[in-house]
């Protein structure tokens, strides 16, 4: 057995979450509210990578997350790997999609929005999915989603 390798327990059901860089990791711990999840989850912090050199993993046991839930993810880490697993064994693997709309995951940046002055859901239109420029449905203010503020 080689010692350097981290032995984690097997994910009978659920889904793992890997290629997270490590200094988004827990950003996507809030932004899929991962401190709500009542079964086990499993975060791996700075692990060597060939592909990356460092990434975080997030195993959650029993849960499945929605293509909705998932391409949020796009927000705060774009090139995220998706494993669905069934009785020990990858059963699907998806790429993470930037969708065309973003509702209620980022705040606009202007102070002057209705969405920041009304108890009402942010929306945002993706301009450029390549360079992360979204725009406000209700003021049309573009902005970077590398600045972006989650809600």
């Amino acid at each position: 057995m080689n010692k350097e390798e981290l032995k984690v327990s097997a994910l009978q059901n659920g889904t793992v979450i890997d290629h997270i860089p490590s200094a988004k990791l827990l950003d996507v711990v809030a932004l899929l509210h991962l401190e709500n999840v009542k079964t086990p989850v499993t975060v791996g912090y700075n692990l060597k990578s060939k592909k990356m050199g460092q990434k975080s993993l997030i195993k959650i046991a029993d849960r499945f997350f929605t293509d909705e839930e998932i391409n949020q993810l796009s927000v705060v880490s774009p090139n995220v790997t998706l494993c669905i697993i069934r009785d020990y064994e990858v059963v699907e693997k998806k790429q993470v999609q930037m969708p065309e709309d973003l509702h209620g995951i980022v705040k606009c940046a202007n102070p002057m929005c209705i969405s920041n002055n009304e108890p009402m859901q942010t929306c945002f239109h993706v301009i450029d999915k390549e360079q992360g420029i979204i725009k406000c449905h209700y003021c049309e203010k573009e902005q970077d989603l590398s600045n972006a503020k989650l809600v």
